[in-house]
């Protein structure tokens, strides 16, 4: 008698307990099911082709697929760290990503704060619509706009530098330009469509604050640096973790366009050496082997990035 109303009492409790577990899920079941379809899309295209890392540990062959090959342990990493190619393109793949980080990051903040000072409001979405259309034109047209301006030839630069009495600069082909091109064409390409997120933060920050700094007398300077940019702080870290997460994807099909035999040396990136290796040599373990060093790269950033932002809670002055 005892145990069986022990029994009916825990089986209570346990379904007590389960209902207010399942209670959020209840209330809450068309969120659920609008998440499902995103659910569906990362396990299929993100999640499922982690089991691709295996190749990066074989000598992946076609003919016997990625369970057939024979395992050749860390090989295709001894072989890519080994490689006489090795410093040289993880020297220039650090570089291009430095400089971007530098130069390309805080553009798209400066656009926005800029923007968000116009007082006219057919300017300010004349020149916001202006600055992010190049988003929309591909890096091969990019390219062939740079031969129109900067062929040694025929180019619009090189026609001026030769009616200056100067002669021409080779642009395109010249080691020590490259770096320069890829980081101005890529400033032009996205500085416009990444201040779009900037411009929707802005928006977020209380007008009243703003309010009350007029009334304290603060000068437009001072309303930028204490009211702005901590109002939009959060969003600044937030894109700058996302950042560094992919700090060595520099851009492969900018660089493949512009990267060529004679500016190879300054311009060739892990992106490209992957592409000639894994896809026209058909070098897969090889290949993904590199592609998996990236991605450890870029979680440890990321998880520092993180940390980091944690551990001063977010201020960054």
């Amino acid at each position: 008698m005892i145990s069986a109303t022990f029994e009916k009492l825990s089986a209570g409790i346990r379904a007590s307990a389960l209902n207010r577990r399942l209670r959020p899920f209840r209330l809450n079941a068309m969120l659920y099911v609008l998440l499902l379809p995103g659910l569906v899309y990362f396990t299929l295209f993100k999640y499922v082709p982690m089991g691709g890392i295996l190749i990066a540990f074989k000598d992946y062959r076609l003919t016997e697929g990625v369970w057939g090959s024979p395992w050749v342990g860390l090989d295709n990493f001894r072989m890519f760290f080994e490689g006489v190619y090795f410093a040289e393109l993880l020297g220039n793949t650090i570089m291009i990503a430095f400089y971007k980080l530098v130069f390309v990051f805080p553009a798209p903040i400066l656009l926005a704060l800029m923007l968000n000072e116009v007082r006219f409001g057919w300017f300010k979405k004349l020149v916001q619509t202006i600055s992010y259309l190049p988003h929309f034109i591909s890096w091969i047209i990019i390219y062939g706009l740079l031969i129109a301006f900067m062929a040694p030839g025929e180019g619009l630069f090189n026609l001026i530098l030769k009616q200056l009495g100067m002669d021409p600069v080779f642009f395109l082909t010249e080691p020590g330009w490259i770096r320069t091109l890829l980081v101005s064409t890529d400033l032009w390409h996205s500085m416009g469509w990444g201040a779009i997120v900037y411009l929707a933060a802005i928006a977020g920050v209380d007008p009243s604050l703003y309010e009350a700094a007029v009334v304290d007398g603060a000068s437009k300077t001072r309303q930028l640096w204490h009211i702005t940019l901590p109002g939009i702080r959060n969003v600044i870290i937030l894109m700058l973790i996302l950042r560094l997460s992919h700090i060595l994807d520099v851009g492969f099909d900018q660089v493949f366009m512009m990267s060529n035999a004679m500016n190879r040396e300054t311009s060739d990136i892990l992106d490209t050496w992957v592409y000639r290796v894994g896809i026209q040599e058909m070098r897969y373990g090889l290949a993904t082997a590199v592609g998996l060093f990236k991605s450890f790269i870029g979680l440890i950033l990321l998880i520092a990035a993180n940390q980091t932002a944690k551990k001063f809670d977010g201020q960054i002055w």
